[in-house]
């Protein structure tokens, strides 16, 4: 009789004590303010609330989103990528060469994700197998595959894509929802079970919080890196499909700039950007945050400038305000 009223008693303080936990969380606090956003935004412009518009809204975030479910992986384990828009650049370039010559458009999507894979392979080989920082390979191969788009280019572009190949950026499965949108929901499925619940996603977490100890645990430290190197890299050459596929053709100066957007959306879903910690719920939700407030902006006719200053600035403070509270708490 006792130990069943002292079960009965201890259930309610455990879930209390769990909802407590969620309810402080960080992607408690990103909804919050979602819905801050959503309803400020719908204050803000008449033309918000109109369901194709909130559809169009959906480009903001989709494709930059494919990257940073990798991206987030790769920066719990201590690492970054940041050649990620000029891989999207290269593959994209791949892909309009290749449209040149008739390939249809199962081919061209095979090529934009090979390369992706390709590019990702050579990052992740460059860090791993020679022991290279990653934020200077990357930056390096970051002019590295950008430069190869501008040769092959120069100023001119590609165009004469397959009409079958604007589906993947312009469909729609059903009424308003997009094609984009569904590729996003279900890799956003995929990298939450991958990374909370298998074997693989915790040896991110313990790689991410001492290389050195999942070394002597027997995880392949190496392979684990290597393997978020081209997957990221296979995310890139997906976002280059969809963005290729959405404007419809290909130039050089393609996703200038994206790689700061999907870090800055990676560490505002609470990432540690020193790894070991960080959710992948916490990267949807920031998703969205930055779409509804980069669309909220465009409604507003704000320029692309001030955009960018303001994800600059979101950038800083996200990283800042918690060394700010820790320093605060502490005084």
């Amino acid at each position: 009789m006792s130990d069943a009223t002292q079960t009965g008693r201890s259930l309610p303080d455990r879930l209390t004590t769990r909802a407590q936990r969620i309810f402080r969380s960080w992607e408690a606090l990103l909804i919050v303010v979602a819905i801050a956003i959503f309803i400020a935004n719908a204050i803000a412009s008449p033309y918000f609330l109109n369901a194709w518009n909130l559809s169009d809204a959906t480009f903001n975030f989709t494709e930059k989103a494919m990257i940073a479910f990798a991206m987030a992986l790769l920066i719990i384990a201590g690492e970054i990528d940041l050649s990620v828009a000029a891989i999207i650049a290269l593959a994209s370039t791949a892909m309009g060469y290749a449209a040149q010559f008739g390939v249809d458009t199962p081919g061209l999507v095979l090529i934009g994700l090979g390369t992706g894979v390709l590019c990702g392979a050579f990052n992740g080989a460059l860090v791993t197998k020679l022991a290279l920082p990653s934020i200077v390979v990357t930056i390096g191969t970051m002019s590295l595959f950008r430069g190869i788009s501008f040769i092959v280019l120069g100023d001119g572009a590609y165009r004469g894509y397959p009409e079958s190949f604007a589906w993947f950026g312009q469909g729609y499965i059903w009424w308003v929802f997009t094609v984009e949108m569904l590729i996003f929901a279900l890799l956003a499925v995929v990298f939450g079970v991958l990374l909370h619940r298998t074997n693989f996603g915790r040896a991110v977490y313990a790689i991410g919080n001492n290389p050195t100890a999942a070394l002597f645990s027997g995880i392949r430290v190496p392979r684990v890196k290597f393997i978020l190197f081209v997957l990221t890299g296979l995310m890139s050459g997906l976002a280059a499909v969809c963005l290729t596929s959405r404007l419809g053709s290909t130039r050089p100066s393609i996703g200038v700039g994206l790689e700061l957007e999907v870090v800055t959306m990676v560490v505002l879903g609470g990432i540690n950007i020193l790894g070991g910690s960080g959710t992948i719920p916490g990267v949807v939700i920031a998703a969205f945050v930055m779409g509804l407030v980069t669309f909220g902006l465009g409604l507003l006719n704000v320029p692309g400038i001030v955009m960018s200053i303001f994800i600059g600035a979101l950038l800083i403070g996200v990283i800042a305000l918690p060394r700010l509270f820790v320093m605060v708490r502490g005084r």
